[in-house]
């Protein structure tokens, strides 16, 4: 099954952090298969190598408490569950240490249904380093890529 190419993509800066905005992405994609089934593809901690193309490999450290994933560059990210709700098919997580533009970043991985299919959905806010707008971009990038590749594989 594919989607029903429903996307949505925004970059805004509308959270405050001591009087300065911080940006925030969300992207989000309707799929026609069940909440359930999608969750299932994405919602392990350990499963973005199976879905994502970016990513070549992830191992779970701290007591699986921690992520570190290998990207095809050779490049690691230290990441850092923070929440889970398996009933309510999302959690959070926090980057640890990244070659990524980024700074304080915490993103939250979302599954709902929707109709007859459900609604996937990536969110996040960090402190841009560097020009912001390209910081954005860049991880709208990274959740694209991850949704598009899933879409192929359901």
């Amino acid at each position: 099954m594919g989607d029903a190419r429903q996307d949505r993509a925004s970059s805004k800066s509308n959270r405050k952090k001591g009087g300065i905005a911080v940006p925030q992405v969300k992207v989000s994609r309707t799929f026609e298969a069940s909440a359930d089934t999608v969750w299932g593809r994405i919602g392990g901690f350990n499963a973005l190598p199976e879905w994502h193309p970016a990513v070549a490999g992830s191992a779970l450290e701290d007591g699986g408490r921690q992520r570190r994933l290998t990207l095809g560059d050779g490049a690691q990210i230290l990441e850092e569950e923070r929440s889970r709700d398996e009933a309510g098919r999302s959690y959070t997580y926090a980057i640890l240490d990244s070659p990524l533009p980024v700074a304080n970043y915490v993103a939250t991985l979302r599954v709902t249904p929707s109709g007859g299919g459900c609604e996937a959905e990536w969110s996040s806010t960090f402190d841009a380093v560097g020009p912001e707008d390209e910081a954005a971009d860049v991880v709208r990038g990274i959740y694209e890529a991850g949704f598009d590749h899933l879409k192929t594989l359901l």
